[in-house]
């Protein structure tokens, strides 16, 4: 493997659970699901709770005008990290997933009406098909999916008709069981050449490679903290600035208003609009510094450093006799995870068999049933690489699977 574009011992140092005195340090694999934090990232949190703690926007005291200022300026740090043209064009949510279901509720509620078509593929998550079945269920609109190949990749020979009546297509990235790095770009060209708009769930790419809104030319962008190092419960609806003014709130209550009478209200700007109640403060601001400490290494190289890993990854496990790795072959259109199955063991033994052997994997369907049917599978182990993962890790991945075939032969 070539030398790392970045000190990963360094970094490895960084992450407290990493250095936990236990027998066998954690070879952790499952970024794909939740990634670690970094000690700056759980002071940061701290540093919040303990000298700042009060609500936004609301006090004119100073705690409350330091708390405002650092939660506004994380709000920034997104803004800059993605591209935004305004960090008005940031709403914070809890996840992907309410930011994927705020679109579907305010945006979709609004436009889509019976006979109108929302294009999703056989890839996505559960959390940016399921929203979208419900607004199907309010309003009579339709859903339609892009099938893949064998290999993992979007069948897109027949992309024009399959565009017919498209209001909207959502789509996810890179795919969190295939690694399948999807051709966006093109998507939202295609999407707009018909008058559709483009939502991307980014909550696997975001934390993986330098992501511009602009060039890639989607119009809603979703996307978690806690798999890109921030704590759980802050997640980003990034939107076109013309686009949210357009649409209605999501939630009602306060700070998301301008006047309310018993007969009616009316509403703040965006993005308050999309934010009611008290938001989550701290872990925002502890986003904005994972923000920091990624921009600190470089979006850049961590792409490239996880592309060496993964080349890795797949390269040894085509060593183990009796894995299937499902998804396209390592480089542009995959990312450093892959998804397998063990010939003589269920998924769920597998994950088992790696803990006791100190590594950390995802078994299941991975909130992926339409994908894992597609693959006429039910299950998969998953293994997902992160910038603090090394060729160690990888090692021991396959030592312990080594150890299951041992098992379970």
């Amino acid at each position: 493997m070539h030398t790392p574009p970045f000190d990963i011992a360094a970094v490895r140092r960084d992450f407290p659970i990493l250095q936990l005195p236990i027998e066998r340090p954690v070879a952790f694999l499952d970024s794909a699901s939740s990634s670690q934090k970094p000690e700056a990232v759980i002071a940061a949190q701290a540093a919040y709770y303990r000298t700042t703690n009060a609500n936004v926007h609301r006090g004119v005291y100073q705690l409350s005008e330091q708390a405002t200022y650092e939660f506004e300026r994380a709000r920034g740090r997104v803004a800059l990290f993605i591209h935004a043209h305004s960090a008005r064009e940031i709403v914070f949510t809890r996840n992907t997933t309410e930011a994927i279901n705020l679109v579907a509720h305010s945006w979709g509620g609004t436009n889509l009406s019976a006979g109108d078509v929302i294009l999703l593929s056989q890839m996505e998550h559960h959390s940016n098909i399921v929203p979208w079945q419900l607004l199907a269920q309010r309003t009579g609109a339709i859903l339609r999916a892009i099938p893949i190949d064998s290999s993992g990749r979007l069948i897109l020979d027949d992309l024009d008709t399959l565009l017919k009546g498209v209001k909207l297509v959502a789509v996810t990235h890179q795919s969190n069981v295939l690694g399948t790095i999807n051709p966006v770009h093109y998507l939202a060209s295609k999407a707009h050449a018909v008058g559709a708009l483009i939502l991307v769930d980014g909550a696997q790419s975001v934390p993986h490679m330098p992501t511009d809104v602009q060039a890639l030319g989607i119009d809603f962008l979703a996307f978690s903290g806690h798999k890109m190092l921030a704590p759980t419960g802050v997640g980003v609806l990034w939107g076109r600035k013309a686009l949210l003014d357009a649409m209605p709130p999501f939630m009602g209550g306060g700070s998301m208003i301008k006047t309310v009478t018993i007969e009616v209200s009316t509403y703040a700007d965006v993005p308050a609009r999309f934010e009611a109640g008290t938001p989550m403060i701290g872990e925002a601001i502890a986003l904005g510094h994972a923000i920091d400490y990624l921009n600190g290494i470089g979006m850049a190289k961590i792409a490239a450093y996880e592309e060496t890993l993964g080349h890795y990854l797949l390269d040894q496990l085509a060593e183990v006799a009796g894995v299937t790795v499902y998804g396209p072959p390592i480089g542009p259109e995959r990312a450093a995870m892959a998804s397998f199955t063990v010939d003589c063991a269920h998924p769920h033994d597998v994950a088992q068999v790696l803990d006791s052997e100190g590594v950390a994997v995802r078994a299941g369907h991975h909130c992926t049933q339409p994908l894992h049917a597609a693959l006429d599978i039910p299950s998969t182990a998953r293994a997902s690489c992160y910038l603090y993962n090394t060729t160690h890790d990888i090692d021991r991945l396959v030592d312990g699977l080594r150890k299951v075939k041992t098992l379970f032969a």
